[in-house]
């Protein structure tokens, strides 16, 4: 049995957002949110609101208890980039892109032995 979350259009670089992923996957929830916590970066309190979006969605539709669910997967997919200009000197202009990304947690819960 699975959860998950997703958040979709947030504006932060993919591969900002990357860094902060790959910190807590794998890890079980309440140490990912402390990891998130303490972690200075935009991404963070995004992550975070979207982890416990996942818990609530496990604890709500699927019963899952809390203290047992882990990150089994956690992925950042790039979403649209929005084009915008930049004056330059010279009259000229240049491309600013900023970029967005769609954020999926997906929590399991651990075999007990």
């Amino acid at each position: 049995m699975e959860s998950r979350a997703v958040a979709r259009y947030l504006r932060v670089s993919p591969l900002k957002a990357r860094q902060v992923a790959d910190l807590v996957r794998g890890k079980s929830v309440a140490e990912a949110t402390g990891i998130l916590k303490y972690t200075n970066k935009k991404s963070a309190p995004l992550i975070g609101k979207v982890l416990k979006s996942a818990v609530a969605n496990a604890e709500h539709n699927y019963d899952m208890d809390s203290d047992d669910l882990y990150i089994s997967a956690i992925f950042i997919d790039e979403g649209p980039t929005m084009k915008r200009m930049k004056p330059r000197a010279y009259g000229r202009a240049d491309v600013k892109r900023v970029r967005m990304s769609h954020i999926t947690v997906v929590l399991r819960e651990r075999e007990v032995k």
